[in-house]
């Protein structure tokens, strides 16, 4: 999942604060399509994974001339490692190769890099860069962005609840004062907020083990728009599909207008 951006940092300069409230706060993205892509071109599926790159530099670089504060892309699924083992081997040196290359100008253009997933079934060559990565650019503010790698939402929830339980055990926590914000507290992103608008390339309408916890109340779109495909166009459509949506988190459409003219 290889990552670049422009060369020139006021080409991508972010709005000052955060997004309008017509737009999301917090985007993610399943970027999915990319061997598709590929084999529609004759084309070896890894192919479109490289070319799934300028996807991924239109997307970031969009987000900060929106100023969209916080991104989170997946990546790599717990599931891909089921993958033939030539496309795995492709995928992990693709994004090696991407770490080395692009965290200079990610850094330079105020990108803070998170990562979220299980990375202990990476090389060690490979978790040291995600490593590097974070930490280089950890103080920067223009936007974050989260790459889910290795991750799987059902991982997420299993291991937010064994953290849970290992603090119950040496009785730091009453298992009776466990509930819904403990969980929270203990899943990926907890210091974010949850995402509001979900975006899927490719045309499947499915979330695919991505986010489980975190995307209770988030708008969902769905593009036909294979990843390597996917631009700027792409992005303002979602924009356009959740700003003409009403946010209702299980209020009727009444309470949500009230309190919107700041009715009691």
């Amino acid at each position: 999942m290889p990552m670049s951006l422009t060369s020139d940092p006021a080409v991508v300069a972010p709005a000052t604060g955060h997004a309008p409230k017509s737009l999301p706060q917090h985007v993610a993205i399943v970027m999915d399509g990319n061997g598709r892509w590929a084999e529609r071109r004759g084309k070896p599926r890894n192919y479109g994974h490289r070319m799934g790159a300028s996807a991924v530099r239109a997307t970031v670089e969009h987000c900060l001339r929106r100023g969209i504060p916080h991104l989170t892309l997946f990546a790599f699924s717990s599931e891909n490692w089921a993958r033939p083992a030539g496309e795995v081997s492709a995928l992990m040196g693709l994004f090696l190769k991407a770490l080395d290359r692009e965290v200079g100008q990610l850094d330079q253009h105020g990108v803070r890099l998170d990562f979220i997933g299980d990375a202990d079934a990476f090389s060690e060559p490979l978790r040291e860069r995600m490593r590097h990565a974070v930490e280089l650019t950890r103080q920067n503010t223009a936007i974050r962005v989260n790459v889910a790698v290795n991750y799987g939402g059902r991982w997420d929830l299993a291991a937010a609840c064994r953290r849970l339980a290992e603090r119950a055990v040496r009785g730091e926590l009453d298992p009776a004062s466990i509930d819904i914000s403990a969980v929270a507290a203990e899943v990926a992103l907890a210091d974010q907020p949850e995402p509001d608008l979900f975006i899927r390339s490719g045309g499947d309408q499915r979330i695919s083990n991505f986010l489980l916890w975190q995307l209770a109340y988030t708008e969902l779109v769905f593009t036909e728009t294979l990843w390597p495909d996917f631009g700027a166009a792409d992005l303002e459509h979602a924009f356009s599909e959740y700003a003409a949506r009403e946010r209702r988190f299980g209020l009727t459409g009444e309470q949500v207008r009230r309190a919107a003219q700041g009715a009691p």
